[in-house]
């Protein structure tokens, strides 16, 4: 059985703590921690259900005495009925913050929430939701990056390719100057988890991780497997090989994503306005990234439109674009179904009618000020590699995938990360792997089917696939219940599912499923039939399958 010093010394602890008579002779640097109270509270942020508060982590838990100590929020929707434990939840990144979350999901899967308190968290780095804490920000001098404001990692240019690296070296070296980035990892993220298990008094730790919240999870159960309990790890990296290489993948499924699921739905969806082949669509997307250059978009900008478009808001503000973008070039008048109108609304605060150019592609964000957790993390975890071995990845990945693959080999930042990471993380041992699940939707275009199916297949861990989902995060946000009935009949209790296949639900606007033949195979069930009317819940799913999605853009 494995578990790292720390994490030992945790255990250890508790039984002192216990057991120790009052006269202790050198004092336990882990007591303050362990012995806190839980001052539960009204939460910060708005909407939700459930309780907030902020415990005390030391900044280093190979070293609890030494430097400052950190806060953390976490958050709890109490089990409605007999408690039987705890479900601490992640929304990825790295970066994301799970406080809200608990609340969503609690209200989303209620049967669960009858037996299990959910349990958010705001990682270290992440501030607090909703509150004054903005966590860990790097100041990045503006002076370092680039002015040309028309950036297009097509030109391979000497000049260009110099442009577009000023920006992730100088992100990298402002984020590397701050004494706070080394223990800004999953390594001891993962101690504070712990830490709000024992604090709640549970022996096991459930959870419930999206996207980079799978590597946490799995990580977790690595260094503490004797805490670990019942593990679902949902659109997953490749937990058990390098954390970057998800990053790595976003051009290839991106381009998968667009080419064979998204660009056919466009020409389902809009045939008069955008073609009525995928072909066509792909097409006159190159004309409308022109066109928006002219208006002075950068033409990486316009195409991070459709980088990671992993929920249903972003591929209605993708259709939104292209559709403004083309009739502002032919002289005609975009249409204005409902669902785009309503996205308009929801995304740039006016109708569709009423948007134009500037508004739909909105000129690059100021990097002044960059969060610093997304690169702590997936820099810090593992060793990384150099900027020059991303050009050549640019380089490669261009020609194929040309959506995002000529921008993301010059944009990563882990290519200027020179601190080597402090802490191992292990791989999954066989006794944590027995209670962990995998889920992937076959088209998620933030992680790829590939990383989650090798990573399950190399710890021995069931997956159940979700065919021709093309979105990301499928437990609770999906509306899909063969997996919702899955995963909740898991944490309730019922054996671990074997490999499963379940039919993938029809794509926004439409009311039947359209197959496409990828690495998932066929589902085992019976195509999926007509959808029932949406349940009062529908909008509550789509705004969190949005917000996992945005969080995880990168």
């Amino acid at each position: 059985m494995r578990t790292s010093r720390a994490g030992l010394a945790v255990a250890v602890s508790v039984l002192v703590v216990a057991t120790a008579p009052a006269a202790a002779t050198t004092p336990d640097p882990l007591a303050p921690y362990l012995t806190q109270q839980v001052a539960w509270g009204a939460c910060p942020f708005k909407g939700g259900k459930g309780q907030c508060a902020r415990i005390t982590v030391p900044r280093d838990w190979a070293a609890p005495a030494a430097g400052k100590d950190l806060k953390v929020a976490i958050s709890r929707a109490a089990a409605a009925g007999e408690r039987r434990g705890a479900i601490l939840v992640n929304p990825g990144g790295p970066g994301g913050q799970g406080t809200s979350l608990a609340g969503a999901l609690a209200g989303l899967e209620p049967a669960v929430n009858e037996h299990f308190d959910f349990i958010g968290m705001d990682p270290r780095g992440t501030g607090q939701e909703g509150g004054d804490d903005a966590g860990f920000v790097c100041r990045v001098p503006t002076g370092r990056l680039p002015v040309e404001d028309l950036l297009d990692a097509r030109d391979r240019s000497a000049a260009s390719i110099a442009l577009h690296q000023r920006t992730p070296r100088a992100v990298a070296e402002a984020c590397q100057s701050d004494a706070l980035a080394p223990f800004v990892t999953t390594w001891q993220t993962a101690h504070d988890m712990d830490l709000i298990r024992a604090l709640l008094g549970d022996g096991k730790l459930n959870y419930l991780g999206y996207s980079y919240g799978t590597w946490l999870g799995a990580k977790y159960a690595s260094l503490f497997p004797e805490h670990a309990g019942r593990i679902v790890l949902d659109s997953s990296v490749d937990f058990e090989g390098r954390l970057q290489s998800a990053f790595e993948a976003f051009p290839k499924i991106d381009q998968r994503q667009f080419d064979r699921v998204y660009a056919p739905w466009l020409a389902r969806r809009f045939p008069d306005q955008l073609g009525k082949t995928a072909a066509e669509v792909k097409q006159n997307r190159e004309r409308v990234r022109a066109y928006f250059r002219t208006q002075g978009v950068s033409p990486d900008v316009f195409d991070h439109v459709f980088v990671g478009n992993g929920s249903t808001k972003q591929w209605l503000v993708g259709a939104l674009i292209l559709t403004k973008g083309l009739a502002a070039l032919d002289g005609t008048a975009p249409p204005s179904p409902a669902d785009l109108d309503r996205v308009a609304r929801t995304a740039f605060g006016r109708p569709a009618a009423q948007l134009t150019a500037a508004d739909v592609a909105p000129p690059e964000p100021d990097y002044a000020d960059v969060g610093g957790t997304r690169l702590a993390v997936a820099c810090g975890d593992q060793p990384t590699r150099a900027a020059t071995w991303y050009k050549l990845l640019s380089d490669l990945q261009g020609p194929q995938y040309p959506l995002f693959g000529w921008a993301y080999g010059l944009s990563e930042p882990c290519g200027y990360w020179s601190d080597p990471p402090r802490h191992p993380l292990p791989r999954l041992s066989p006794a944590a792997a027995k209670n962990v699940l995998v889920v992937q939707g076959e088209f998620d275009p933030q992680t790829g089917y590939e990383q989650a199916e090798s990573a399950a297949r190399a710890a021995g861990i069931p997956m159940v696939s979700v065919a021709d989902s093309p979105f990301h995060g499928q437990y609770a946000v999906s509306g899909n219940s063969c997996v919702d009935e899955l995963v909740s009949g898991y944490f309730l209790g019922a054996a671990r599912p074997a490999a499963t296949i379940c039919p993938g639900v029809p794509l926004p606007g439409e009311k039947q499923v359209f197959p496409v033949p990828g690495p998932a195979g066929d589902a085992t069930a019976q195509p999926a039939p007509e959808p029932e009317p949406r349940d009062a819940l529908s909008s509550v799913r789509q705004r969190l399958q949005d917000e996992i999605s945005a969080v995880n853009r990168g």
